[in-house]
């Protein structure tokens, strides 16, 4: 039984986000898969690195039980807009506290730094309001999808399997939203029958 993280890093729970989250968690439990859901939004942390690396911040039960939810994870699937061309500030403050030295990586003195969640894939589901999708790619290079894929995930480790871009949200009817969760369930398929990438 393969062990789905999926977290949602949009702070509404009554989001377009959220009902992304739910399609694919409903679809990925249907074909077997074991399921945990972390809703940023709704955990209760300070967001803000007080301190910086100075000083650790002791952390707060709800981020305690979110890293182990991570580390459980096989696969993580990351789902939140794009705001000014990046992460919600909440998601932000999930990762700045969370991510911390020892937990996620270790920083090796004059070496490049080793990610600590090696074994793990993960697919990153992204909306925008009023971005178009070659505008993003082009203009702004993909900067949210950079900072997330690059800056984070595969820094602290874990491996890429697909991103997908889902927008301009002010332009799709129910229709096409509902023709979007139809294809976020049939990625929970995908990702139930692949093995990890180790």
């Amino acid at each position: 039984m393969k062990k789905i993280l999926v977290i949602n890093g949009h702070p509404n729970k009554a989001s377009f986000n959220s009902a992304i989250a739910q399609s694919y968690i409903y679809s990925a439990r249907d074909n077997g898969a074991e399921v945990r859901y972390v809703a940023i939004g709704e955990l209760n942390f300070n967001p803000n690195l007080r301190f910086g690396y100075q000083q650790r911040m002791e952390l707060e039960p709800d981020l305690v039980q979110a890293l182990e939810d991570i580390k459980w994870s096989e696969h993580q699937v990351w789902i939140h807009p794009i705001w000014w061309l990046g992460m919600p500030a909440i998601m932000k403050g999930f990762f700045d506290r969370a991510f911390l030295p020892g937990i996620a990586f270790k920083a090796k003195k004059g070496e490049a730094s080793e990610g600590l969640l090696k074994g793990r894939t993960s697919r990153i589901i992204t909306t925008a309001g009023d971005l178009i999708g070659e505008n993003y790619e082009g203009i702004y290079q993909s900067s949210g999808l950079v900072q997330l894929q690059k800056g984070i995930l595969e820094y602290c480790g874990v491996a890429s399997i697909d991103n997908h871009f889902i927008g301009p949200l002010q332009d799709l009817d129910q229709d096409d939203r509902n023709r979007w969760l139809e294809n976020v369930r049939d990625l929970a398929i995908v990702d139930t029958t692949d093995q990890p990438v180790l």
